[in-house]
């Protein structure tokens, strides 16, 4: 079971405002909507996915990481850098 499990349907929830915050985009595109506008809702639909995110980087310390350290051996350090390179991706995005 992945530690994100006990709030799925709240990841799912976040993940079905990107989706629709997508579909705007490519609606107001089809209709020629001002530049700015459009910039407004991409800033909007990169904070639903940085939500998102955010959940799952705090779901993989408390759990998987937490887990991992508690076991002991090399697998708690690998954890940790496996989270360290992810949110490396994040900030770069």
């Amino acid at each position: 079971m992945r530690g994100y499990t006990g709030n799925k349907d709240d990841y799912l929830s976040g993940l079905s405002r990107v989706e629709d915050e997508v579909r705007g985009l490519r609606q107001m595109i089809d209709d020629g909507s001002y530049c700015i506008e459009v910039l407004t809702r991409i800033s909007a639909a990169t904070a639903a996915l940085r939500e998102v995110s955010l959940g799952l980087v705090d779901e993989h310390l408390k759990h998987c990481v937490a887990d991992a350290i508690a076991d002991g051996g090399d697998s708690g350090a690998d954890k940790v850098r496996e989270a360290t390179d992810a949110i490396a991706r994040l900030v770069k995005s």
